[in-house]
């Protein structure tokens, strides 16, 4: 097993779904004590980066006792350095775009989820619950997975994430 996982997490904009996954993942990681000897690493970027975190998303985290701290809103080609094990998308679009070359066959998954920023304001903070709790749910999943095989070798597993914790 490798002693580190990288997961990079995907959405056009980079400014809410993706940075909502890092903040998230870097969390758990570091409130929990782990059974497994992988150490995780969290990041998140886009394609077509806004430049800014959505001021909902900052809102919405520091809300829930999440760390806004160096929050950013920049593109994957910032990240060729991170060589993620595995890249998962959390927007459609972000899904049917092209990855660069440089995450060459890295295994990539699709954890669609719906844009909490684009919802009515009456119900803007319910998405970003429903959003959120299952994040949390998908990530707690993820680094519960046994890996010592390699990411390859669960990739069933891995795909099957999204479908165990559908939006609640």
């Amino acid at each position: 097993m490798a002693s580190s996982v990288k997961v990079l997490f995907l959405c056009t904009h980079n400014a809410c779904r993706s940075i909502l996954a890092e903040v998230i993942g870097r969390d758990i990681v570091a409130k929990q004590v782990l059974t497994t000897t992988a150490q995780w690493q969290f990041a998140s970027a886009g394609s077509e980066p806004a430049g800014v975190v959505h001021p909902q998303t900052l809102l919405q985290l520091a809300h829930r006792g999440y760390s806004i701290e160096g929050l950013s809103s920049k593109s994957w080609d910032m990240m060729a350095d991170f060589t993620p094990d595995l890249v998962i998308t959390v927007c459609d679009s972000a899904a049917g775009e092209t990855c660069p070359l440089w995450l060459g066959q890295t295994l990539k998954l699709h954890w669609g989820l719906p844009d909490p920023t684009s919802a009515d304001p009456a119900n803007m903070d319910a998405q970003f619950s429903r959003v959120i709790g299952t994040l949390e749910n998908r990530i707690k999943t993820l680094i519960s997975l046994p890996l010592s095989a390699g990411i390859e070798a669960q990739k069933t597993a891995l795909q099957s994430i999204a479908n165990q914790f559908p939006l609640t």
